[in-house]
């Protein structure tokens, strides 16, 4: 069997109710926005390439809302 390199998936679990909208994600990582007072990613399954910024937006946030998991 080939191996056409590492493609490692990431899953995203965010959890909109805890989310306070500080937009300390959202600085730190292109995948993260704002819709209306809360932030949301992007897409919630990130290659090994994205997982560097996205794992920076789950430990800046303060109230623990992102979860980042291989898959």
């Amino acid at each position: 069997m080939l191996k056409h390199g590492k493609m490692d998936k990431f899953k995203i679990n965010f959890d909109k109710e805890a989310c306070i909208g500080c937009i300390a994600c959202a600085s730190v990582c292109d995948n993260w926005i704002m819709d209306e007072n809360k932030a949301k990613p992007k897409k919630t399954t990130i290659s090994e390439k994205e997982l560097k910024s996205n794992k920076k937006a789950e430990s800046i946030c303060p109230v623990n809302a992102i979860k980042i998991k291989e898959v």
